[in-house]
């Protein structure tokens, strides 16, 4: 297994102009995902998670773009390609799986012709050959009488596997990065356990890297080899799930794991964050959680932290500096 990860995010900065001044999406958002290795992206809806996997695909939505910081996919540098060769990658070298897997399935085509048009696309098989590749890919995630379901539509899957084809879609071609956005959140729980386990399962066979996006840190918790949490378009939080889980560093990931309920404890009342994200529009001086946290201090109100070391990760807070550095 090589060093080199096969995402490298740095300092990405994702902006979309208005009538009313430049919003800012993303700011600063730094991450690596090596081989074989599940991260877990977790923040509120409007954090930015699903728009950093969009802007590692350049799929943003116009008038939005990159406008600062590098993509790197196997020691390839990305952002800056043509569209022309950034269609190549989509799909050949990052593969896709959506929350809704009736928007990525044609209702039209037998999920087998689908199959067989994805793979003919990024392999160059034989009409023949690929459809072999088809029955195997459904085999492999777990979609009982292969030979038969290949014949068949997406309405006649279940939810659970109709999200088992569309994860066979993204692996089609192989892929050495797959983004998944919210895969299982259209699920049952029994179901959702079954699809993280296959992905879990995906990864380490195939050495593929895996940037999970999702708002359920149990997800997180039985997926993920690391997690970045995100809040306001920049990560605040990153490091191995277990520390992270057990021991946040950063203010707005311990009243994440205050509000999740825990088996077996009796408390009276969950806690809660009060307040709410700001608007992208409307992110205060310093750092953006100030106005929730029960921790601030004067240099938070002031000055925005970048992301510093802190347990067995990096967390973007001030909150274990020194006197000098909080007073500076």
């Amino acid at each position: 297994m090589t060093d080199l990860p096969t995402l490298d995010v740095r300092n990405l900065r994702v902006e979309f102009p208005g009538r009313h001044g430049t919003v800012t999406a993303l700011d600063a958002v730094s991450l690596s995902i090596g081989p074989g290795e599940i991260l877990g992206v977790v923040g509120e809806s409007g954090a930015g998670k699903s728009m950093t996997g969009l802007a590692v695909q350049r799929l943003l939505e116009p008038p939005g773009h990159i406008a600062g910081g590098e993509v790197w996919l196997n020691g390839r540098r990305i952002d800056q390609l043509p569209e022309r060769e950034m269609e190549k990658i989509r799909g050949r070298e990052i593969g896709a799986i959506f929350q809704d897997p009736l928007t990525s399935l044609n209702p039209l085509f037998s999920v087998g012709r689908q199959l067989v048009e994805t793979i003919r696309l990024h392999g160059g098989m034989s009409k023949s050959a690929a459809r072999t590749r088809a029955v195997e890919l459904l085999a492999e995630v777990g979609i009982p009488a292969p030979d038969e379901r290949v014949k068949h539509f997406p309405h006649q899957f279940s939810g659970g596997m109709r999200q088992r084809v569309v994860i066979a879609l993204a692996l089609a071609a192989r892929p050495g990065l797959v983004i998944a956005d919210e895969p299982t959140t259209a699920l049952d729980v029994s179901i959702q356990a079954q699809i993280t386990a296959l992905l879990r399962k995906l990864c380490k066979d195939h050495g593929t890297a895996v940037m999970l996006v999702t708002h359920d840190m149990g997800v997180i918790a039985e997926t993920a080899d690391r997690v970045a949490v995100m809040y306001a378009g920049r990560v605040v939080e990153i490091g191995p799930v277990a520390d992270v889980i057990a021991r946040p560093s950063h203010p707005y990931t311990r009243g994440l794991m205050g509000s999740i309920p825990t088996l077996g404890a009796r408390v009276p009342r969950l806690a809660q964050i009060d307040g709410a994200m700001p608007r992208l529009d409307a992110i205060p001086p310093g750092c953006a959680f100030n106005p929730r946290c029960p921790l601030v201090h004067d240099r938070c109100l002031r000055d925005r932290p970048d992301l510093r070391p802190a347990g067995m990760g990096h967390a973007a807070c001030w909150l274990d500096s020194t006197p000098e550095e909080k007073a500076a």
